[in-house]
């Protein structure tokens, strides 16, 4: 996984290997993978949270989101991806509270 991270041109590397931190810092028993040649992070066999990058789908944005076997409901519809441009600190504090409560 890190070197499908390592092989990502920027900003993607960058996104990626700071969501690795904030993951393995939030959700230590996760499960570094790839998942479609991206970096995912599985439990008990199934991926809880993935990255998606930009230049690998020509998107104007990274994609940051979550399986089914994240523990993220909310209600009847709650957000499972998110665009990322950037990593601000205020970003970073986010994507590591919702792994821990995909992992709760």
């Amino acid at each position: 996984m890190l070197a499908a991270i390592a092989e990502m041109p920027e900003p993607d590397r960058a996104i990626a290997t700071r969501i690795h931190a904030i993951i393995t810092a939030n959700a230590p028993d996760l499960w570094p993978k790839t998942w479609y040649g991206m970096p995912a992070y599985a439990r008990d066999g199934k991926v809880v949270c993935f990255f998606q990058s930009a230049h690998k789908f020509s998107a104007r944005y990274a994609t940051f989101g979550f399986n089914d076997a994240a523990n993220l409901d909310d209600g009847a519809m709650w957000p499972t991806s998110f665009a990322l441009t950037v990593l601000t600190a205020a970003e970073e504090e986010r994507i590591g509270a919702l792994v821990r409560k995909a992992v709760s």
